[in-house]
């Protein structure tokens, strides 16, 4: 009995030291700024390289086009991992469609001081909205992308404004339903500190809405997509490919999906 106890006693600690060090470096396992991915697709597109000024003298370094006045600026949200230049393919992509955009690299990111979080992603992606809006481009003609991660930040953002669309490419429910996929042996309600509540504030977005989810998805499964899509308000559309994967594929059929829901904001 007492050898029983002590196995009980030494099992409760453990347990008790995992979710202390869970809690501790949970954000090591959410955000991997150092990841080095860089594509090595060629840019096709001539940029400047800027720095969106964020709080606590934050500055972002990030890559804006701006070719054509008439046509709608894209703000796009990276995932969780790596550098501006992981997102090249994607980007030449938005240049092939005559479109304008910014891609801002998160605080912790590609050089950038600060630490990520929750509310300091949400404060970098409103002072990337403020830094176009100083060059001349309102809300009306902006269209959020978010990737991944980066969906949430879209989410949020959508959630308070109206813009002119957004696309979320491979969106959770929320960071709590994926804490609890991964680990489902912990707590993830009271560990969790960074939420990204998004399925709860899909359907306050006026805007139209876009959702993009491969099928095939291994990170975030496809049920969590099609659940943003469900709860999210009309005008929506979809594009869920059989066989994509997280990082989608970026062919003809995607830039159709992409040309047509641009095309329809730009009616409005």
């Amino acid at each position: 009995m007492k050898m029983f106890k002590s196995i009980i006693f030494f099992c409760l600690i453990s347990y008790l030291l995992i979710l202390l060090f869970m809690y501790i470096f949970q954000r090591t396992f959410m955000y991997h700024p150092n990841v080095k991915n860089t594509d090595s697709t060629p840019i096709q597109f001539d940029y400047k390289e800027v720095y969106v000024n964020s709080e606590n003298d934050i500055k972002l370094k990030s890559w804006f086009v701006y070719k054509n006045p008439k046509k709608k600026t894209i703000l796009f949200f990276h995932g969780n991992a790596g550098e501006l230049g992981a997102r090249v393919y994607k980007l030449n992509k938005f240049h092939d469609l005559d479109l304008n955009f910014l891609i801002i690299s998160w605080r912790g990111f590609s050089g950038n001081n600060g630490k990520p979080t929750e509310q300091g992603l949400y404060e970098d992606a409103k002072n990337a909205v403020a830094w176009l809006k100083d060059k001349g481009i309102d809300k009306k003609d902006i269209i959020l992308y978010g990737e991944s991660l980066g969906t949430g930040i879209a989410i949020e953002l959508a959630s308070k404004n109206q813009y002119s669309g957004i696309i979320l490419e491979s969106p959770y429910t929320s960071m709590t339903d994926m804490g609890k996929r991964f680990y489902p042996f912990l707590p993830i309600n009271i560990l969790q500190k960074d939420k990204y509540s998004s399925l709860k504030k899909i359907n306050m977005i006026k805007s139209p809405i876009l959702v993009l989810h491969g099928k095939a998805d291994t990170l975030v499964p496809f049920y969590m997509g099609k659940k943003i899509y469900d709860a999210a308000n009309e005008p929506k559309y979809y594009y869920f490919p059989n066989s994509d994967n997280h990082m989608m594929a970026y062919n003809q059929n995607m830039l159709k999906i992409l040309s047509n829901f641009v095309n329809e904001v730009s009616k409005q």
